[in-house]
């Protein structure tokens, strides 16, 4: 798997933190960040559906 880094604000990666670990919902920050990447790739997906802007597969 690729390895990027990115600069990310204190205060998004403080919301951050606050789901990841035993008591979060992620495991570590890689597994939060990829899960968000794909949130927002799907809502992009659907956007660009709405205005016929995908091809069809």
């Amino acid at each position: 798997m690729p390895k990027i880094s990115v600069e990310i604000p204190r205060e998004l990666l403080d919301d951050l933190d606050e789901h990841v670990g035993d008591e979060g919902k992620f495991v570590n920050r890689s597994d939060a960040v990829r899960a968000s990447i794909r949130k927002a790739l799907d809502v992009l997906d659907d956007i660009d559906s709405r205005h016929g802007r995908l091809d069809d597969e």
